[in-house]
């Protein structure tokens, strides 16, 4: 008897700009997540194409709230993304979350995987939830990361949830691109810091100390104090406003209205004081220097010359037969010849 073939699953139709552009401000989903799509590919044959979807779509960016979140490992920030989440959702706002996974690059996985860590919130009407770009350096993640927050906000998004998965680095490049910068906490007060790098209390707005319930709620309290105290000795990360330390519970959800109310307040003082939209055009600017930084070193190495050359002035280098800064001069001519 012959085999009866499947039949060939049917290509999807390409979609013209102006289809993106329309169905990212109609918030229908599945042309938001084939624009993200778009702008996430690396095929050089797409970047114009989402560039200038992006294009179109940017008088209609810039109206959301900007928030990251990050924090030391175990300090839950899955579950209290997840709670307060759906608790904004269930408010009205329309809420996207995105990540920036700086191991991506090593694992190829994608952090929120198939979204399980957040199933509530990954289901809700008012939420939009997308796992971070696999593969790729942490300043392509970031790229595409902000990319998407562009698609979400056009998409009428007014609250962005930007989660550091990563530690390190990621906390910087989140808070690059965010108003608002969250770090979550356990208690311990001062020992929590022995493992932590001072710059991540520097650029938090906010920091709050999650589990706090149960027979856990006096510690956490205690550990508020000496984080209040703490943060005398440090600059603000914003000026203008003084870091907020406080208690919450993913689990039973108390402070999450307080904790909001923080992040209200916080947007309404920086957009009166002019600082918000300081604070954003000097991320651009930064970020557009960022990317021409990243655009000379991929088209550095690629060039055939260099290319050539590199493995042989290596070699003269490392057995001490030509001096470093030698070697790469003429690296740099063999790439400006081009």
């Amino acid at each position: 008897m012959e085999k009866q073939q499947k039949p060939r699953p049917k290509r999807r139709r390409t979609l013209s700009v102006e289809e993106y552009v329309q169905g990212v401000l109609s918030r229908d989903r599945a042309v938001m997540s084939r624009a993200i799509t778009l702008i996430e590919s690396n095929a050089p044959k797409h970047f114009d194409k989402a560039q200038e979807v992006l294009k179109r779509l940017m008088p209609y960016t810039g109206k959301a709230l900007r928030a990251g979140i990050s924090g030391v490992p175990g300090a839950g920030k899955s579950t209290l993304i997840e709670r307060f989440g759906t608790m904004l959702c269930e408010k009205g706002h329309q809420l996207a979350v995105l990540a920036v996974d700086p191991s991506s690059s090593v694992s190829k996985g994608s952090i929120l995987g198939d979204k399980t860590r957040m199933e509530t919130l990954s289901k809700h009407p008012n939420a939009y939830v997308r796992p971070s770009p696999s593969g790729g350096a942490l300043g392509g993640v970031a790229r595409k990361s902000r990319e998407t927050m562009l698609i979400c906000e056009a998409a009428g998004y007014d609250v962005i949830f930007v989660e550091t998965v990563g530690v390190g680095q990621s906390e910087w490049t989140v808070r690059s691109m965010v108003d608002f910068f969250l770090v979550l906490m356990l208690t311990g007060g001062g020992d929590e810091l022995q493992g932590m790098k001072k710059g991540i209390m520097e650029m938090a707005d906010a920091i709050y100390i999650n589990k706090a319930d149960g027979n856990n709620k006096q510690k956490a309290r205690n550990t508020r104090a000496e984080y209040r105290r703490l943060l005398h000795f440090l600059q603000p990360a914003t000026p203008g406003w003084k870091t907020k330390v406080d208690t919450i519970s993913a689990l039973t959800g108390e402070g999450m209205d307080e904790l909001w109310d923080v992040m209200t307040e916080y947007e309404a003082n920086m957009k009166a004081s002019g600082i918000l939209e300081k604070r954003r055009k000097d991320q651009l600017a930064e970020w557009m220097e960022t990317l021409i930084e990243d655009e000379l070193k991929r088209s550095f190495y690629e060039n055939d010359d260099v290319k050539q050359q590199l493995p042989v002035l290596k070699n003269d280098v490392t057995a001490g037969n030509r001096p470093l800064a030698q070697a790469v001069k003429q690296l740099m001519e063999a790439y400006q010849q081009k």
